[in-house]
C-alpha cells in the first residue's frame, strides 16, 4: 500500500503544479497553404519570430494575440513568395485560415530553403539520433522493428515469426539497455500486448532513435539509447483502415481515426490486429520420441507456436483552449495470446505451454506551451490493471514431430497456472523555460511503479507465487541549452536516478545514481553538421530480470545497477547537383565502456536464460550510411554498421588467475551488418494522382560467435559455435490511386528463403509472401 500510495502521491503533485489561471494572451491559429486544389507541403512561414513549416497537407498553426496585426511571409520551392498582413480576429481560433500561392514561372536556378520536415529537425539535433520517415512506409505490412531495421547501428532481433520476443541492438546495447516510449511516454508497462514487433508501422508519424546519450526529456535510465515512437496530431478528419494476409496464414488488420470539431473536441482512435499460426519450416536435428530414430537437419514445421493479439488506443478531449493545447483522457486496451514452442534454445520442444495476457490501462495527457510566457509543459500519466497468465498443465513430453509421452506430474517444464498482475504506473512531467532567443532550460521527472502479486492456481498453497515483488523508481533531469540559431547549439544536462525494491516481503535494496553529460552541434555551413556528445548515463535493473519473466527467464535479485561512458562523434552532409541530384552522406564513430554490464546467460540446466552483472564491456564502432535521389523518380541509400565488443572482466568463476575470456569478443551479438535499398517511382501511372512504387530491399549480416571465441578453438568452422552468415532479400510493388486514397502492396520477404538466426541459433521463417490493401480518407476543416 505504501508503494502504491507513494506513486498516486506523485500524481497528486503534478496536478498541483499545473497552473489554471495562466493568463490568457494567446491563442492558437490553424492554417493551410495550397495552390489551386493541391497543398503545398514544406512552405516556409514567418509569422514575427515564428519561423514554421507546413507538412504534408499544407497544414501550419502559429501564436497570436486576438486583435493583433500580423505580417505574414510565405516562400516554398516552384511558387512566388507570398506577403500578406492580417488582423486575426477573436472567437476564431477554430477556423482554419487558408493561404494560396501562385506557381512561379520563370527558372528558379538557386533557392535556400529555410525550414525543415519534422524528421530533418529530428536529425539534425545534437544528439546522435536518426529520425525514420514512416508515413512513407504506410502501404506495407510492416511493423515497427522491421522499419528499424534499416536504420544504421540498428539489428532487430527475433527468436521467432510473429509475436516473438523481440531483443533490438543498438550499437552493441540490447535488450533492456535500450528504452522504447511512444510520444515521449515509457513503454515499460504497456504489457506484453505492446512490442516493437507487433505494432504496426501505420501508428507512427516518425520514429526516432537516439543512439548512446539519450535527452532528459524521455526521462528514462536508458544504458545504450532510446526509440521513440510519434504519432500522428494532424488538425484533420481522417480515416485510415489497412488489412493484409500473409504466408503461415498470417492476418493484419489497422485501423487509425481522428475527429475535431471546430469547437476543439477531439477523438482519436487506433486499432489493430495480428494473427499468425507460425507453421514455417525449420531444421533441426530431430529424434521420434517413440522410436528413438535420429535425423540430422530435418526438416520439420513448428506445430505450436500460434499469436494473436488485438488492440485498442482510444482518447477524448480537449485541443487548442486557452487551459490545455491538449487535454486528453483515455484507455488503452490490449489481449494477446502466445503458443510457446521451444525454451531458450530449440533442443527444447514443447507442444501445450502458452501464455496469455491483457492491458487495461487508463490514460491522461496534458499539455501546454506558454503556460506562462515562454514555458512549456506536459503530463502524462497511467495505470496498467492488466494481467499475464503462464499456463503449463500437460504431463508430456514433445518431439519436433509433434509426437508425445505422458510423464509424471511435473507438466512439460515446470506445472503451473499462474496468473499474476505487475500493477504498473508510471506519472512523467517535462518542463521547458526559454530564458531568452539563444537560452533555455528544461526539467523531467518520471517515476513508475511494479508490484506484481499471483498465484498457481494449481499450488494455492505456494508461497513462491503469493508474495509481492515491488519496484519504485524515479528518474530526474535537468538540462540547460544555448542555441545559435543555424550555426550552433549545446546542451548540458544531469540525471538522478533512484530505485527501491522489495523481494517476497523480506529483502529489500535500494540504489541511487548520478549522471551527466552533454550534447553540441555545429554548422560550418548550412549543408553540413558536425556532432559531439557525452554521457555518464547509468541503468537500474529492471523488474523482469530481478524477479523473471515467469516463461524464459529466471530472476536476479542480486543484480547490480549498470554504468557506461558513452561518447558520440558524427557528421552529416547533405547537398544537391543541380535541381535533379540530391546527396546524403553521414557517419558516426562511438566508444562505449560499460561497468557492471547487465547481460543474459544461460541458468544453470540450459533451459532459459538469467540476466547477471559483468565486471566491464568496452565498445568500439563505426557506422555510415549514403542515400542518393534523381528528382522524384529513383533513389538507392544503404548503411554499414561495425561494432567490436570486448570483455574487460579479467577474472571469471572457475579460474585461478586471469581469465581466457579477459578481452575476448563478446559472444552471441553481431558485430558487422548492413542494408541496401532502391526504390523506383512511376507517378500519374493510369490516371493523373496515381503512383506504382516499386522497391527492394538487402539486409546483410557477417557470422558471429555464438560462444565465447577462445573456447572454440582458431576457426569458425564448427556450425555449432556461430551464427553463420546471412543474406535476405526483399521487394516490394505499391500501388496508389487517387491521391493515396486506394493502395495496394504486394510484398516477398526472404525470396531466396534463406535460413535466417538471431539469437542462440533460433530460426526465423523463411520466404513470406504478403498482401496488403489500405484505404485512406483526410478531410480538413
Amino acid at each position: 500500500m505504501k508503494q502504491n500510495s507513494t506513486f498516486f502521491l506523485i500524481i497528486v503533485l503534478l496536478f498541483c503544479i499545473s497552473p489554471t489561471t495562466a493568463q490568457q494572451k494567446t491563442e492558437v491559429y490553424r492554417a493551410r497553404v495550397s495552390s489551386g486544389q493541391s497543398p503545398v507541403p514544406a512552405a516556409s512561414i514567418r509569422i514575427g519570430q515564428q519561423a514554421l513549416l507546413s507538412d504534408e497537407e499544407g497544414l501550419f498553426s502559429f501564436r497570436a494575440a486576438p486583435g493583433a496585426s500580423l505580417l505574414i511571409e510565405i516562400t516554398a520551392l516552384g511558387f512566388k513568395p507570398l506577403k500578406q498582413r492580417m488582423t486575426v480576429v477573436d472567437g476564431r481560433s477554430n477556423d482554419l485560415l487558408a493561404f494560396y500561392l501562385e506557381a512561379e514561372d520563370r527558372h528558379i536556378e538557386e533557392i535556400e530553403v529555410v525550414g525543415f520536415t519534422k524528421v530533418q529537425e529530428v536529425n539534425r539535433q545534437a544528439y546522435n539520433v536518426t529520425a525514420l520517415d514512416a508515413t512513407k512506409l504506410y502501404n506495407s505490412s510492416m511493423n515497427i522493428a522491421s522499419a528499424l531495421d534499416r536504420v544504421p547501428g540498428v539489428r532487430v532481433r527475433q527468436s521467432g515469426g510473429l509475436g516473438s520476443t523481440m531483443n533490438l541492438s543498438l550499437n552493441g546495447f540490447s535488450g533492456n539497455h535500450v528504452r522504447y516510449f511512444i510520444d515521449g511516454i515509457p513503454m515499460d508497462n504497456f504489457g506484453s500486448s505492446f512490442q516493437m514487433n507487433n505494432i504496426p508501422i501505420n501508428m507512427a508519424e516518425r520514429v526516432e532513435v537516439y543512439k548512446g546519450v539519450v535527452p532528459i526529456w524521455l526521462g528514462t535510465d536508458a544504458l545504450g539509447g532510446a526509440v521513440n515512437i510519434v504519432t500522428s496530431t494532424k488538425p484533420t478528419n481522417y480515416v485510415d483502415v489497412s488489412y493484409g494476409y500473409g504466408s503461415f496464414n498470417t492476418h493484419r488488420t489497422v485501423i487509425n481515426t481522428g475527429y475535431i470539431s471546430k469547437k476543439g473536441f477531439t477523438v482519436q482512435l487506433n486499432a489493430y490486429q495480428n494473427y499468425s499460426d507460425n507453421n514455417y519450416s525449420v531444421t533441426v536435428d530431430a529424434a521420434d520420441i517413440n522410436t528413438g530414430a535420429y535425423a540430422r537437419n530435418a526438416s520439420v514445421k513448428r506445430f505450436h507456436d500460434k499469436f494473436h493479439n488485438e488492440a485498442l488506443i482510444a482518447q477524448l478531449g480537449v485541443v487548442n483552449k486557452p487551459y490545455a493545447d491538449r487535454l486528453l483522457v483515455g484507455i488503452t486496451l490490449g489481449k494477446n495470446y502466445k503458443e510457446i514452442q521451444t525454451g531458450a534454445r530449440m533442443t527444447t520442444v514443447f507442444g501445450g505451454i502458452h501464455r496469455r495476457g491483457n492491458t487495461i490501462m487508463p490514460t491522461l495527457k496534458y499539455q501546454k506551451n506558454d503556460l506562462i510566457e515562454g514555458l512549456n509543459i506536459a503530463l502524462n500519466a497511467n495505470f496498467n490493471l492488466g494481467t499475464e497468465q503462464n499456463i503449463d498443465t500437460l504431463n508430456r513430453r514433445y518431439d519436433w514431430y509433434g509426437n508425445y509421452k505422458e510423464t509424471g506430474v511435473n507438466g512439460e517444464r515446470s506445472r503451473q497456472l499462474y496468473e499474476y498482475r505487475n500493477n504498473e504506473g508510471l506519472a512523467s512531467l517535462t518542463a521547458d523555460y526559454q530564458i531568452s532567443e539563444k537560452q533555455s532550460i528544461s526539467l523531467g521527472n518520471t517515476a513508475t511503479t511494479f508490484n506484481r502479486k499471483g498465484e498457481n492456481t494449481l499450488d494455492e498453497q505456494s508461497s513462491l507465487y503469493e508474495t509481492g515483488k515491488r519496484t519504485l523508481k524515479n528518474v530526474l533531469g535537468v538540462g540547460y541549452s544555448y542555441t545559435l540559431d543555424g550555426v550552433w547549439s549545446s546542451t548540458l544536462f544531469g540525471k538522478y536516478l533512484f530505485q527501491h525494491n522489495k523481494n517476497e516481503d523480506i529483502t529489500n535494496t535500494s540504489s541511487h545514481e548520478f549522471g551527466y553529460g552533454f550534447a553540441s552541434t555545429y554548422f560550418p555551413k548550412p549543408a553540413l553538421q558536425l556532432k559531439a556528445s557525452y554521457e555518464l548515463t547509468n541503468r537500474l535493473p529492471t523488474p523482469y530480470e530481478l524477479f523473471g519473466d515467469v516463461e524464459n527467464q529466471d530472476g536476479n535479485f542480486n543484480l547490480k545497477p549498470e554504468h557506461s561512458h558513452n561518447i558520440n562523434l558524427g557528421a552529416l552532409y547533405d547537398w544537391k547537383s543541380g535541381d535533379a541530384h540530391r546527396f546524403s552522406a553521414g557517419g558516426n564513430l562511438i566508444y562505449r565502456y560499460a561497468f557492471d554490464f547487465i547481460y543474459n546467460r544461460f541458468n544453470n540446466n540450459q533451459t532459459k536464460l538469467i540476466a547477471d552483472n559483468r565486471d566491464g564491456v568496452s565498445t568500439r564502432g563505426v557506422d555510415a550510411e549514403f542515400r542518393y535521389s534523381y528528382k522524384r523518380l529513383f533513389n538507392i541509400g544503404g548503411s554499414l554498421t561495425y561494432q567490436y565488443l570486448q570483455n574487460k572482466q579479467k577474472y571469471e568463476e572457475g579460474y585461478t588467475s586471469i581469465s581466457p575470456l579477459y578481452n575476448d569478443q563478446m559472444p552471441n551479438i553481431p558485430y558487422l551488418f548492413g542494408n541496401t535499398n532502391v526504390g523506383l517511382a512511376f507517378r500519374n501511372l493510369g490516371g493523373r494522382g496515381n503512383v506504382l512504387n516499386l522497391n527492394y530491399n538487402l539486409l546483410y549480416v557477417h557470422r558471429f560467435w555464438l560462444y565465447w571465441p577462445s573456447l572454440g578453438g582458431t576457426s569458425v568452422s564448427d556450425e555449432k559455435r556461430e551464427i553463420p552468415k546471412q543474406l535476405s532479400h526483399d521487394i516490394s510493388l505499391v500501388y496508389s490511386l487517387k491521391d493515396g486514397r486506394y493502395n495496394i502492396g504486394i510484398e516477398v520477404n526472404n525470396i531466396g528463403d534463406a535460413q535466417l538466426f538471431d539469437n542462440f541459433s533460433l530460426q526465423k521463417p523463411g520466404r513470406f509472401f504478403n498482401v496488403n490493401l489500405r484505404y485512406y480518407l483526410q478531410k480538413a476543416h
